[in-house]
């Protein structure tokens, strides 16, 4: 699943703050910035390239229509909006879907199960690309990572767990932690599913390396790496749904 770099757009903090916590719950929606007018929106947009926007129709200087025809290139859009009547002008402009405040969760689910969609008919009528920096990684891969002076050429096998640390992503295989600038979105994009699973916002897990899964607190789970160690690692209560639906029998 890949990541949407996401930029808020609304006259209303309080309104961007709630949107904020909402999206929260999705592992594939990233957060860079936002804005509380078009102008500062074309600004952020400009600025950030985001691969999404939520956008409020009614702001003041101009509304989000009139914004999007100042860009040179649009993102995805999202209306989110107190108004019902500007509904079909949002889908005259391709905008992924139309959401009314208040913002209802499973409506919000609802717009980015279309924005998947969407990415995936995108890539579909795309030329296939054969080259390795496009294909999904499985687990019998090696990649090659480089820290610092040290360069290692790993197996995915190998690799029991990947931390996000801030702009950074942390490998764990062997006694070895070394840093690689990239998202962990970017890396679960490039994983094969089957055996790297997204465990929570911070966490990818290799499935192969789990050896014990306990109930946890809110309906989520916590697993049990394999090692002396014994790493534990929560699974959310979103992620653990899909853990259960995955690998139940």
């Amino acid at each position: 699943m890949r990541e949407f770099r996401t930029v808020i757009i609304d006259d209303e903090r309080l309104a961007r703050e709630e949107l904020k916590r909402m999206v929260e719950e999705y592992t594939e929606i990233q957060v860079i910035g936002e804005a509380q007018n078009g102008d500062e929106g074309i600004e952020k947009i400009n600025e950030l390239t985001p691969d999404l926007i939520f956008l409020d129709v009614s702001m003041p200087g101009m509304t989000g229509f009139e914004m999007l025809k100042k860009l040179d290139e649009i993102p995805h859009v999202i209306f989110v909006t107190a108004h019902h009547e500007h509904a079909l002008d949002a889908f005259e402009v391709h905008a992924v879907d139309y959401i009314t405040k208040p913002v209802d969760q499973a409506r919000l689910s609802d717009a980015l199960e279309h924005l998947q969609h969407k990415e995936e008919q995108d890539y579909e009528s795309a030329e296939p690309k054969g080259n390795r920096k496009e294909r999904t990684l499985t687990i019998t891969d090696r990649v090659f990572i480089k820290d610092g002076e040290k360069c290692f050429f790993v197996k995915l096998a190998d690799v029991r767990m990947m931390e996000s640390d801030g702009n950074y992503v942390k490998i764990y295989f062997g006694n070895n932690r070394p840093l690689i600038r990239r998202s962990l979105n970017s890396l679960a994009a490039r994983l094969d599913p089957e055996y790297f699973f997204r465990a929570n916002r911070k966490f990818i897990v290799n499935l192969e390396w789990i050896h014990r899964v306990e109930n946890w607190f809110n309906g989520g789970l916590q697993v049990e790496l394999k090692g002396e160690k014994a790493e534990k690692i929560e699974i959310s209560r979103r992620q653990a749904i899909r853990f259960k639906e995955m690998l139940s029998l």
